[in-house]
């Protein structure tokens, strides 16, 4: 799916996602607020206010609440249209309310910006901008014409002309800056939401692969005892049945066939996981298998894996867990799509840290976008380069979001950078994307066990 299709698809459904409650409760803060300030500047500072009109606007958001609470059930999502049409009913009723109560000398003008700001939270921005021009249009009326606001002697409390200018001022900014941060916040929450689903979907899409693998495995290990079985007696078969040509060949094609189950069923079964003496694996094995897939692609893939320590030359046993498979292999289906002939894949280890270094001879990272790599959804990223090495690939960062997300599950660091002042003090081309992985040792090395203890039943693969 191309990605403006994508985000079409999401701001529908995110204009959908607010509920009239919601509204209703805010409008209802709204109403109590009115009141009180009414009161308060009435019946304390003895201003003097046009309670008849103010009363019947705020008595219309009351009936606007009471219509919407007994119509519509509480529960109730509302489209783009019906939202849009709140927020319209919440500005102008501010508005007016501001009309009667000196306008800008009013210093609840200012809370002019909240439909606005709920606006850019929750529906398209094409509203969201008719909303704020709507809000900025009401408040400049306001500044030019409203009635007074009068003290208890009757003397209209009136701003300085310098302080009404600035104070419209900084609400037209307010209106937009508040607007804009609040959009800005918002989305960048709903991509790390959509993109963290999208992990926990390749996660579990890696462990129904590891459990599918887990029943062939045992399949092949069950069945290859009959099997053995069955290819025997037919190939005693044979000797007896000389002279009968048509017997002989049945008997043949019986063996032939329960070695052809057999080699099925363990070709299926290489990928055998819950078999409980796979669980952990040599570093270099988790390695290769997590590079297996992109092995016949094209490019020379190459492993080294050596200690840095050359005192410490036994290689780790680590947990073969699907977090990190699906995290390298995401990482190196990276490379490799991004290279031009050469993948070198680096496993190292101490005695306190595993590390694996990535590095492909492609272009490597884009500099404008190096330092946001691991954020989903980027919209930057060199997408004319991207298509001419991944035809109709519309990079949106968000495989290298999910390998980030799950290697830092299993407690690993990631650095990514580009080669291109190593390759180039070498004398080669410079380019080339790095990335490094980092673990402490003891977070992902396999616990030792006392091998003259057999490991137990394997436990059962639930569907």
């Amino acid at each position: 799916m191309a990605v403006t299709e994508f985000d079409t698809i999401l701001e529908q459904d995110r204009s959908n996602w607010v509920r009239l409650r919601t509204l209703v409760t805010l409008r209802w803060v709204a109403i109590v607020g009115q009141i009180g300030a009414i009161v308060v500047a009435m019946f304390i500072f003895g201003m003097q206010i046009e309670l008849g009109l103010a009363a019947m606007t705020i008595g219309a958001s009351v009936l606007a609440n009471l219509f919407s609470t007994f119509l519509y059930p509480e529960s109730r999502r509302l489209s783009e249209r019906e939202a849009s049409m709140m927020l319209v009913f919440d500005i102008l009723q501010l508005g007016l309310l501001l009309y009667l109560t000196g306008g800008l000398n009013n210093p609840f003008a200012v809370l002019m910006i909240a439909p606005v700001t709920i606006a850019a939270t929750v529906l398209p921005p094409r509203t969201t901008v008719t909303l704020g021009i709507l809000a900025m249009m009401l408040l400049t009326l306001i500044a030019n014409w409203h009635m007074p606001l009068r003290n208890a002697e009757g003397v209209p409390l009136e701003l300085p002309l310098l302080f009404q200018f600035g104070f419209w001022i900084a609400m037209m900014i307010g209106v937009v800056f508040l607007a804009i941060y609040a959009r800005q916040v918002t989305n960048e929450m709903h991509t790390m939401s959509e993109a963290l689903i999208a992990t926990q979907m390749a996660l579990a899409r890696e462990q129904k692969l590891t459990d599918l693998g887990g029943v062939v495995a045992a399949a092949a290990h069950e069945l290859g005892t009959p099997l053995a079985t069955i290819k025997l007696v037919a190939s005693e078969m044979l000797g007896d049945l000389d002279g009968h040509p048509e017997l002989e060949a049945d008997a043949r094609l019986i063996g032939q066939q329960a070695e052809r189950c057999r080699e099925i069923l363990l070709s299926m079964g290489r990928a055998g996981k819950e078999d409980l003496h796979l669980r952990k694996a040599p570093l270099e094995a988790v390695v290769r298998e997590a590079a297996e897939p992109h092995l016949q692609r094209g490019r020379a893939v190459h492993f080294a894996i050596l200690p840095t320590d050359a005192d410490d030359s036994r290689q780790p046993v680590i947990n073969r867990s699907p977090e990190i498979i699906h995290g390298l292999r995401n990482l190196i289906q990276n490379a490799v799509d991004f290279s031009s002939t050469t993948v070198e894949i680096e496993a190292t280890w101490t005695d306190q840290y595993i590390t694996i270094r990535i590095e492909d001879d492609g272009p490597g990272f884009p500099p404008s976008v190096i330092g946001r790599i691991g954020d989903p959804f980027m919209r930057r990223r060199r997408i004319w380069e991207d298509r001419a090495h991944r035809p109709a690939y519309e990079g949106m960062g968000l495989g290298l979001f999910i390998a980030k997300t799950l290697l830092e599950r299993t407690g690993a660091h990631l650095a990514f950078a580009n080669g291109g002042a190593q390759r180039a003090a070498e004398g080669a081309a410079t380019g080339g994307a790095i990335v490094v992985v980092d673990w402490q040792r003891r977070r992902i090395e396999a616990a030792e066990r006392d091998d003259r203890k057999g490991l137990g039943d394997n436990i059962p693969i639930r569907a």
